[in-house]
């Protein structure tokens, strides 16, 4: 499923949230931790520690949309050893984390076709 026509920047909060915060709660986070805007459009990734489940702010013009990801059997690949609060994602790195893949030191691959 596509999201957005055009990414926005994306802002992983490496630290993981209490799960019970929601839209509010979410927002003063990247207000108030990160020192970010929430409302110019960015999309910001929070991750609970489990690491199974995944929640996607952002603000469409009209309001604040909170999208929600679990895994079923695996884990998402959170970046822990990064020593800043927050990184911003390209928007292969975010498919990347989405897919369940390692968005730090990830390198795409690239396959041939044989026809």
């Amino acid at each position: 499923m596509i999201m957005f026509q055009q990414l926005p920047k994306v802002y992983l909060y490496r630290d993981f949230i209490d799960f019970r915060k929601s839209i509010n709660g979410l927002s003063a986070v990247v207000e108030q931790q990160m020192e970010l805007p929430s409302t110019d459009g960015s999309v910001f990734v929070f991750c609970n520690r489990n690491r199974d489940k995944l929640k996607i702010l952002y603000w469409d013009k009209t309001g604040f949309a909170l999208w929600y990801k679990q895994l079923e059997r695996d884990k998402f690949k959170w970046p822990t050893k990064i020593d800043t609060e927050q990184m911003v994602l390209s928007e292969q790195q975010f498919h990347w984390l989405l897919s369940g893949y390692d968005v730090v030191g990830h390198q795409q691959v690239f396959v041939e076709s044989y026809c």
